[in-house]
């Protein structure tokens, strides 16, 4: 996936979300120094879309494969099992990704203002 929030390649903070000066001002996003938005940037949300979108076609070909072996219409059990596996794989990541944005809920759900 990509880095939507720019996390991943802050300089100077060494991936940490305020960096050396504490946390980033309005308008401001971590790894982009002054506060300018790249406006060329696509959303988190349209990353999440396009992911979302990507393992639910992962899902459908694993699918049509594993029909097309019961019925006949394919016999390579490498390319089935190769199918079934990556729609796996990118579920597990979607899955471990929800419980990673659920648990930063609940954290900042503890925070008393």
């Amino acid at each position: 996936m990509a880095d939507p929030l720019g996390l991943i390649g802050a300089s100077g903070g060494g991936g940490q979300i305020g960096g050396p000066r504490g946390l980033h001002g309005p308008g401001q996003t971590p790894g982009q120094p002054g506060g300018a938005a790249d406006p060329s940037a696509p959303s988190f949300k349209d990353v999440l879309t396009q992911n979302l979108d990507k393992v639910n076609q992962l899902q459908a070909e694993a699918s049509s494969a594993t029909e097309d072996l019961m019925t006949g219409k394919r016999t390579d059990l490498e390319g089935v099992l190769l199918a079934t596996q990556k729609a796996d794989t990118a579920f597990r990541m979607l899955l471990a990704l929800r419980n990673k944005v659920q648990a930063a809920y609940e954290e900042v759900k503890q925070i008393r203002v």
